[in-house]
């Protein structure tokens, strides 16, 4: 250790209190952390791009400071697939300071990254008061049976109106309409579903009414619309 001058001729004087670190709740327990290792946590969190074209949502299972589990979703331009599918080769495995300190290749993934770091070290997280944490596995739970991220996309222009695409349940293809043209429910096609049956061997046209359902008052409609023709 290097010290200047100045503080060479100082004269020693003794600090009083030292507390140490205020406790964050982890798992049900709180807890003083110092290191690294004293951190645990499932928690989600959103990073951007620099020009904002795109989002990722970040969820990481955090064990005594390590990563031991990671989900990537990405919005936006086609790259942001493949760095997620980089980034979850890198994350997995890391201590939460080297992944905060690690190229995850996009601007989004890295900006997530520092939003969960701070959630996590703070005691922010989603499993903060469940004893014993959340299990390995849990993050996929956010993803259904389908194991396919949570979508909605809507397009809307005032000329028109709104056009459901896609939604939580799947891939609308019918959208029904009162009266008064204003939508009342729809059907939709669940791809996870769909993609496993023909997977499995079942007939596509037979996969696609299996894994076809409808949603609100869709059998009350007085006229039905494709959202993606009309």
């Amino acid at each position: 250790m290097i010290y200047s001058k100045e503080i060479e001729n100082m004269c020693p004087v003794h600090k009083g209190a030292d507390h140490g670190p205020a406790p964050i709740p982890e798992e049900g327990r709180w807890v003083k952390s110092k290191e690294i290792s004293d951190i645990s946590g499932l928690t989600h969190g959103i990073g951007w791009c620099a020009p904002q074209q795109g989002c990722c949502k970040l969820t990481l299972n955090v064990k005594e400071g390590i990563i031991e589990e990671a989900l990537v979703e990405t919005i936006g331009c086609s790259g942001m697939t493949h760095s997620a599918a980089m980034a979850g080769e890198i994350l997995v495995g890391k201590t939460i300071l080297e992944a905060l300190n690690t190229d995850l290749v996009c601007d989004a993934i890295n900006t997530a990254m520092r939003e969960l770091f701070l959630q996590i070290v703070y005691g922010r997280t989603q499993s903060a008061f469940s004893e014993g944490g959340l299990p390995v596995g849990a993050g996929l739970e956010d993803l259904g049976k389908g194991h396919r991220s949570q979508v909605g996309t809507i397009y809307s222009t005032k000329a028109k109106g709104p056009r459901y695409l896609e939604l939580t349940e799947g891939y609308i293809t019918e959208i029904a309409l009162d009266e008064d043209d204003e939508i009342i429910g729809y059907k939709y096609i669940n791809m996870g579903v769909m993609l496993d049956l023909i997977k499995d061997g079942t007939d596509p046209a037979e996969a696609i009414e299996k894994a076809s359902g409808q949603y609100g008052r869709f059998d009350d409609g007085v006229k039905t619309i494709d959202p993606r023709k009309e």
